[in-house]
């Protein structure tokens, strides 16, 4: 089997933004949006950007004389970020890796990043690459998913798959909810050089379109529907629909609140 975990490709983006933004990232977006301290003409880098919605909340925030560089691994979704997001003067656009980001020393006051160091394979020499484009006393801004555990939607598909698929379950899952300890963050802040380092917890509840709605997102709008195709598994209404009833007999049906428990960190270069 291949590892996806980071391959937002194909189909993917449109179903992530359509059926996932709205319940998952909306909210999150607008929050860490609003911690960003403005100052004049300053330069702002967004990893992970994904399908610009972030970036939206950011250009809404930023001056006239601000400049965005919004960043992601995924072509397809810089691709379609382009064609969401209205021309902007301030804006640009780019595929790039965290890892390696193609950016001179200090060259930005701020890194912003949602949900996406949990992707990052080495996330202390990405936290050491974001500590270098940043000028001193830089803002970084993050957050991160708290356990499985505390994020009821997503123990209900990794629950799922894993009992279709007793022998090799997908694990996709697994890893965007495996970085969300504060315990473990701070240390790596320190350790690649960020001082001022600070977590909080973050409670938020949302309803979803429907549950089939949310569903159809929590299936094909990540790198999971990549992991169904590796074992075969071509036609994913049944999982749609399976997932679907399991988060409206626990979150409801009409309304249907999904609880999401999150991390958001802040820190200074």
């Amino acid at each position: 089997m291949q590892s996806h975990d980071a391959h937002f490709v194909g189909s993917i983006p449109v179903a992530y933004d359509q059926h996932l933004g709205p319940v998952l990232f909306q909210v999150h977006a607008k929050d860490i949006a609003a911690r960003l301290e403005i100052t004049p003409g300053m330069r702002v880098l967004e990893v992970a950007a994904g399908t610009g919605i972030v970036t939206r909340r950011l250009l809404e925030r930023l001056p006239a004389d601000a400049k965005l560089v919004a960043t992601d691994l995924n072509p397809p979704m810089v691709d379609y970020a382009r064609e969401a997001l209205p021309a902007d003067p301030r804006l640009e656009l780019r595929t790039a890796d965290a890892q390696v980001l193609p950016f001179a020393d200090a060259s930005f006051d701020a890194y912003v990043c949602q949900f996406g160091i949990m992707f990052f394979p080495d996330k202390a020499l990405a936290l050491r690459e974001a500590k270098r484009v940043l000028k001193p006393g830089g803002q970084l801004l993050f957050n991160v998913w708290r356990p499985q555990s505390e994020n009821r939607f997503a123990a209900t598909v990794q629950g799922l798959v894993t009992k279709h698929f007793a022998e090799n379950p997908p694990h996709f899952y697994k890893v965007p909810f495996s970085w969300g300890d504060p315990a473990v963050i701070l240390p790596a802040l320190q350790d690649s050089g960020f001082h001022d380092g600070a977590c909080m917890t973050l409670t938020n509840t949302v309803e979803p379109e429907s549950p089939e709605h949310f569903a159809r997102g929590l299936i094909l709008g990540n790198p999971l529907s990549l992991e169904l195709a590796d074992r075969g598994i071509t036609d994913t209404d049944a999982f749609v629909a399976q997932v679907a009833g399991t988060i409206a007999a626990a979150c409801g049906r009409n309304p249907c609140r999904i609880e999401m428990n999150t991390v958001m960190v802040r820190a200074r270069a």
